[in-house]
């Protein structure tokens, strides 16, 4: 028998395989993961050393080992998995593939891409890798069945980057290569099926990520927001996640940019870079906040218009206090919300 790797084999989520019902279990106030999320897997791993990351080159562990987004990614064939979906609740409604930094994904992500198409009714998002590809490869992934397609940049500017995905970790990432491949993502897949994750608290201030969201919105991306969360046995382990409110406030801007009620250039930071006006009126920020959908996870759509790619607790511990709802705030947690939110 050959190694465990893909296309024939492919991590999954913990989230996805208890909404599958390959693994037992339940989530926090009922939530469900409504994407299976795979991981691309060989037993070599991933060659990229990004310092927050589980998967990294040089966090210790073998790599089946090592956790992602702070669960196990138990590996499954591919057949296991089709038939998984085929039998999934109504609610599962999109696949993802998640690429790793390693050539042999260029390849293997598509033929795995073809299988769901052909094998499931499900569409398919792709996280991409863009230090190993090329602009070909993003015309081959549309035409193997991808819909959308995800660029993790996560870091909001070009020096945090270089510090913890590039050169300050002796990683091959390059911020110009990100952004080269997410034009080109644009151009082959056009708007809205372009999603960049973006990860608060690393460094940067309110001002820069918002400044940035509204750079991706104007190019037609849509922005997909993360919080820090430090992963056991990485570089970052000790690192705090980003202080709550601060994050509320970052989705909620998020949120006023990509509905068009209001942009960067309207909003005013203080000295240290903290919201501190929306450019909304009272009564229009207020109803935003009351809806609670901005501090909802951000991802991929399924065909019904909703979030499929909603990451049931991958921020944080389930508690009614989240960094991304994976469900609407219910009214404890929209208080909580509201007595947070402006908390300098």
């Amino acid at each position: 028998m050959g190694a465990i790797r893909s296309p024939e084999y492919a991590k999954m989520s913990q989230a996805t395989a208890i909404s599958l019902g390959l693994l037992r279990g339940r989530m926090y106030r009922g939530a469900v993961n409504r994407c299976v999320n795979l991981l691309v897997h060989y037993p070599e791993g991933c060659s990229a050393n990004c310092a927050y990351c589980g998967l990294a080159k040089k966090r210790p562990g073998a790599y089946e080992e090592k956790s992602f987004i702070h669960v196990d990614w138990p590996i499954y064939s591919m057949d296991e998995i089709i038939a998984a979906i085929n039998r999934a609740p109504d609610y599962v409604r999109r696949t993802c593939i998640s690429m790793i930094t390693n050539g042999k994904c260029r390849t293997d992500t598509l033929v795995m891409a073809r299988r769901l198409r052909e094998e499931t009714g499900l569409p398919i998002s792709a996280l991409i890798s863009p230090t190993i590809i090329t602009g070909d490869d993003i015309v081959e992934m549309k035409y193997s069945g991808i819909d959308k397609i995800g660029v993790a940049i996560d870091l909001a500017t070009p020096e945090l980057f270089d510090q913890y995905r590039g050169k300050g970790v002796r990683g091959p990432h390059r911020w110009e290569k990100y952004w080269e491949i997410l034009q080109y993502a644009l151009e082959v897949f056009g708007t809205p099926h372009v999603g960049v994750h973006l990860m608060v608290g690393m460094g940067e201030t309110e001002e820069q990520m918002v400044s940035l969201m509204d750079r991706i919105f104007e190019m037609g991306a849509v922005t997909h927001l993360f919080s820090f969360f430090a992963e056991e046995g990485s570089r970052l382990a000790r690192r705090p996640q980003p202080p709550w409110p601060t994050y509320l406030r970052v989705q909620l801007a998020r949120y006023i940019i990509e509905e068009g009620l209001s942009r960067y250039g309207a909003m005013s930071f203080d000295d240290q870079g903290r919201i501190v006006d929306f450019g909304l009126p009272a009564e229009r920020l207020e109803s935003a906040i009351e809806s609670g959908a901005p501090f909802m996870t951000t991802g991929c759509l399924g065909p019904d218009g909703e979030v499929a790619c909603n990451r049931p607790f991958g921020n944080c511990l389930p508690d009614v206090k989240q960094w991304n709802y994976p469900y609407p705030p219910n009214d404890e947690e929209l208080n909580l919300i509201k007595e947070n939110i402006f908390v300098q």
